[in-house]
C-alpha cells in the first residue's frame, strides 16, 4: 500500500497532485488542499509530501524509508505545524518561515505542511504571505483549510487550490474495510452515521464507547419535553462531549509523557528532578491547551450529530425517501416525526446552527445547548419567528 491508499472518492485531486510530483514543470511552490472535515485533508497533503520528498528517481527502498519518516515526521526536509490549539500563535509560523529558507537536505525538495490553516489570525497570516512572495527555490508549502475563504484573499492568490469532495457512504465503508478490516455491515453503519467523516467513521468502527456515547447524544434530544428537560439535557450532552475528548486525548498525553520522561533519562515511577520539571510542565501546558480544543470539538461532533437527528426527522415528516443517517433508530425517529411538525424542525436546525456560531463566539456551551434545545423541543418559537 502506498501513501495514495488511505485516501477514497479523490481520484481528481490524487491525478493532479501525483502529475505535479512527476513533473517539476507543472509543480509550483504554494498549494492549498480544501474540503470539508473528514474528507482526508490531512491525508493527502502528506501523501503529496511523500511523492515529493521521494522523488522520481528513488529506489523502492528509499521510498518506504522516506514514507515510514513522512509517517513519524521525522523526515529531515519535512515540517509540519498540525495545531492542537483554537489558534496558530504567530511564533509557530515564523519558525516554519525561518526554516522554508534552508535547502534540503537529501530530498529533492523541503516540504512544510501547516494543517487546519484555517486556525490562522490575519496577523499570522501575514507572516506566512512574506514567505509565499518570495518563495526559495525548492520549498514547498502545502496548506489545508476546509474552504479557501478561510484565508485571506492575498494568500489565495499566491496558492494553487486542490479542491476534495464529499466521499460516500460506499466508499468511506471500503476503506474502512480495506484498510483496517471492520466488519462490513458495521463499516457502513459507521461510515453512514459519521456523515463520511473518514476520521470519525473510523472511531465509530472500532470503538464501543464511542458508539454508546453518540447512541446517548441522540436519546437525550429525543428525550426534552420540558425547559427544565432541555436545561439537564444540556448539562449532560457537555459531559458526555467531555468524556469523549478525555477518551480521545488521554492515550496520547500518556504515550507523550513517557516518551518525555524516557528521553530526559528518568525511569517510570521515579520522581522529577527539579532541573526537569519545567520541561514536563511545558507539556501539560500544551496538553491543557489541547484539551479546551478536544473539548470544543467534542461539543461540536455533538452538534453535527443533533443536525443528523432533526434532519432526518424532517425528510420523514416531508416524505421525501430520501436514505437516513440514524437508520439504525428509524423507529423513534418516526414517533418523533409525527409527534412534530415540519416548521418544527427546521427551528431546530437553525437553533443548533446559532449553538455552533455562538459557541465559537466564546459563549459558555452549556448555555448555548440549553437554548438551542429549548427551541429543538418547542417550547418556545425560533429566534426571529412570529410570537
Amino acid at each position: 500500500m502506498t501513501a495514495w491508499s488511505d485516501l477514497t472518492g479523490q481520484e481528481a485531486a490524487i491525478a493532479a497532485l501525483q502529475d505535479a510530483a512527476a513533473d517539476p514543470e507543472a509543480m509550483t511552490h504554494s498549494w492549498l488542499i480544501t474540503g470539508p472535515p473528514g474528507s482526508g485533508r490531512s491525508n493527502l497533503a502528506f501523501a503529496f509530501a511523500t511523492a515529493l520528498l521521494q522523488g522520481s528517481t528513488a529506489t523502492d527502498a528509499e521510498a518506504q524509508r522516506t514514507a515510514t519518516q513522512v509517517a513519524a515526521r521525522t523526515h529531515p526536509d519535512l515540517a509540519v505545524l498540525a495545531t492542537d490549539r483554537v489558534i496558530i500563535a504567530i511564533e509557530e509560523v515564523r519558525q516554519l518561515v525561518a526554516q522554508s529558507q534552508f535547502s534540503p537536505s537529501v530530498a529533492p525538495y523541503r516540504v512544510i505542511v501547516i494543517e487546519d490553516a484555517d486556525r490562522m489570525t490575519e496577523r499570522t497570516s501575514n507572516v506566512l504571505l512574506k514567505a509565499l512572495e518570495e518563495p526559495p527555490p525548492r520549498t514547498v508549502w502545502i496548506l489545508c483549510a476546509p474552504s479557501a475563504a478561510d484565508l485571506i484573499p492575498t494568500i489565495r492568490s499566491r496558492v494553487r487550490t486542490v479542491r476534495l469532495r464529499v466521499p460516500s457512504v460506499a466508499e468511506v465503508a471500503e476503506l474502512l474495510v480495506r484498510r483496517d478490516g471492520v466488519e462490513p455491515a458495521l463499516a457502513e453503519r459507521a461510515a453512514r452515521e459519521s456523515q463520511t467523516h473518514i476520521g470519525m467513521a473510523l472511531r465509530l468502527a472500532t470503538d464501543a464507547d464511542a458508539r454508546e456515547r453518540r447512541a446517548r447524544t441522540l436519546e437525550l434530544a429525543l428525550g426534552v419535553q420540558s425547559v427544565s428537560g432541555a436545561v439537564l439535557a444540556a448539562e449532560r450532552l457537555v459531559a458526555i462531549a467531555t468524556d469523549d475528548a478525555k477518551a480521545f486525548t488521554a492515550e496520547r498525553e500518556e504515550e507523550e509523557r513517557a516518551a518525555a520522561l524516557r528521553s530526559l533519562g528518568i525511569e517510570p515511577g521515579a520522581s522529577v528532578p527539579m532541573g526537569l520539571r519545567a520541561s514536563l510542565k511545558a507539556l501539560e501546558e500544551d496538553q491543557k491547551r489541547r484539551a479546551t480544543r478536544s473539548v470544543r470539538d467534542g461539543i461540536d461532533r455533538v452538534l453535527v450529530d443533533l443536525m443528523s437527528l432533526y434532519r432526518d426527522v424532517l425528510l420523514l415528516q416531508l416524505g421525501a425517501g430520501a436514505e437516513l443517517v440514524n437508520e439504525a433508530i428509524r423507529g423513534e425517529l418516526e414517533v418523533a416525526a409525527r409527534g412534530g411538525s415540519a416548521e418544527q424542525s427546521l427551528a431546530a436546525l437553525d437553533a443548533i446552527a446559532l449553538a455552533r456560531r455562538r459557541i465559537e463566539g466564546n459563549t459558555p456551551p452549556a448555555l448555548a445547548l440549553e437554548a438551542m434545545l429549548i427551541t429543538a423541543s418547542g417550547r418556545v418559537p425560533a429566534l426571529g419567528s412570529p410570537s
